[in-house]
């Protein structure tokens, strides 16, 4: 998220307007409307190994695994776009967006960590529905899981560990969750790897 792209306030209604016909996306805070930057290979490749695994465990299950695109509703007064959301509503009141997220991913950068970690983490746990919120690190390997049933205690997870998605009862390797990813952690391991192969 990066600067305010108006001063004055605007409705709800005509942000939500205004999204179905911007060529790019803005996430609302209180009647303000931020720009949101593009994302990186590694953001994107994280994101995708993430929804692809969620994906392929819940495809018989009634839950929608949504990337990038589709907007979390806090209260009415903010809208964010999540690198990852599952909902468990097929029956959703509105196809743009969702109030009831079940789990939530957040792949961080430097542009945007602050936000995740604050503003949108006590936004997302205000909803009642949501019970894991992640945030993954793009740059090296961490990632960190908050869950409602441990009164969101965070638990991190590094390379060798298997992440655990409560919610969805899911177990994942945190290597197949940075899957091409190109960092520092990432190229180390790798070369370990093949030194012992």
């Amino acid at each position: 998220m990066n600067a305010v792209l108006k001063d004055n306030p605007i409705s709800v209604e005509d942000y939500l307007q205004g999204e179905l016909i911007s060529d790019i996306k803005h996430e609302y805070i209180d009647g303000h409307v931020y720009a949101m930057a593009g994302a990186s290979t590694n953001h994107g490749r994280i994101a995708s190994n993430v929804s692809g695994e969620l994906r392929q465990h819940l495809k018989n299950l009634p839950r929608d695994v949504l990337i990038a695109d589709f907007k979390v509703n806090v209260n009415r007064h903010k809208f964010f776009y999540p690198d990852v959301v599952v909902i468990c509503d097929s029956n959703n009141a509105d196809v743009y967006y969702t109030e009831k997220p079940l789990l939530i991913v957040e792949v961080l950068s430097n542009s945007t960590q602050r936000k995740d970690r604050t503003l949108k983490r006590l936004a997302y746990q205000s909803l009642p529905s949501l019970q894991e919120y992640v945030l993954i690190e793009q740059d090296f390997v961490d990632v960190e899981v908050s869950r409602r049933s441990v009164n969101w205690d965070s638990h991190h997870y590094f390379l060798s560990d298997e992440v655990y998605f409560e919610s969805l009862d899911l177990k994942l390797l945190v290597t197949e969750i940075y899957r091409r990813v190109d960092n520092e952690d990432m190229q180390e391991f790798l070369q370990a790897n093949r030194q012992t192969n």
